[in-house]
């Protein structure tokens, strides 16, 4: 472990996210013990940390590799007061704040794909999941669980996404300490979070555009079976993907993998 965790929760003594940290060298996901202490009814801002997974979590059932003493493995429990259809928001939120972290360490081109992805120059270095408890028009608790990939070589990284993805390791040619993006990361976090429940969701939202890959470009989602083609427009209030499709109609996206089929030179990211 390349940092204290006494120090880090004395950093964020006060702050609404990092103020009691639980802390495993090993653990299956760190999602799954964040959702857990949120059903025992701990705090808002209750945080999880791993130095190694052995049963990671990626969007749509996926695994996240998770190899040990290399990377960020963290989920944050939070407890926002607005109806479930907004908690998309809280990916985009998180996004947002990964990004602005990562702008300290890294040289390379930040950027934001939709719906939970962060790139440098294009390769993924951050994937964010976000899990949810909540009763009818109520959420209980969101974990919100992020991935970075910080000092892994390109020998580290699976055949199945060697060339898709990255790590600020191999994008900045220095090992990087990951105490230091932990403190920066939660803050940024706090300070987003802290705007999004008192100032709602615009700046946000319009920070996310400025950094995405995907705006103007046609694009095509793809969700279980449904296959949805267009350009792609933006994001609504709630963080959802808006595509104009055939004959202008637009298309609200709640959920699925977008890839880009043509690139608009002139969109936000590119």
């Amino acid at each position: 472990m390349d940092f204290c965790l006494s120090e880090l929760e004395r950093s964020f003594a006060g702050e609404i996210i990092g103020h009691k940290i639980y802390y495993f060298e090993e653990i299956g996901s760190t999602n799954d013990e964040a959702y857990h202490l949120g059903r025992q009814g701990l705090p808002e801002g209750s945080a999880v940390i791993a130095d190694a997974q052995k049963a990671g979590k990626g969007r749509l059932a996926r695994s996240w590799h998770s190899p040990p003493k290399a990377n960020i493995y963290t989920s944050v429990l939070l407890r926002p007061k607005f109806a479930p259809a907004a908690a998309p928001r809280l990916t985009i939120m998180a996004g947002v704040a990964v990004a602005e972290t990562l702008k300290m360490f890294c040289p390379g081109n930040i950027q934001l794909k939709w719906p939970n992805d962060v790139l440098i120059e294009g390769k993924k270095v951050c994937g964010i999941l976000a899990q949810m408890q909540a009763e009818v028009g109520k959420i209980d608790f969101i974990v919100l669980g992020i991935g970075i990939n910080v000092n892994m070589s390109a020998n580290n990284l699976p055949p199945d996404i060697e060339k898709s993805a990255t790590s600020l390791m191999m994008q900045a040619g220095t090992v990087i300490s990951r105490g230091k993006i932990l403190i920066n990361l939660y803050k940024n976090l706090s300070k987003w979070y802290k705007k999004l429940i008192n100032d709602g969701f615009e700046e946000i939202r319009q920070k996310w555009t400025q950094g995405a890959t995907l705006i103007g470009c046609e694009v095509q989602i793809n969700y279980h079976k449904e296959i949805i083609r267009g350009i792609a427009q933006g994001i609504d209030e709630d963080g959802a993907l808006l595509i104009r499709g055939a004959e202008s109609k637009e298309i609200r996206v709640m959920a699925g993998d977008a890839s880009i089929i043509k690139e608009n030179k002139n969109a936000a990211g590119n």
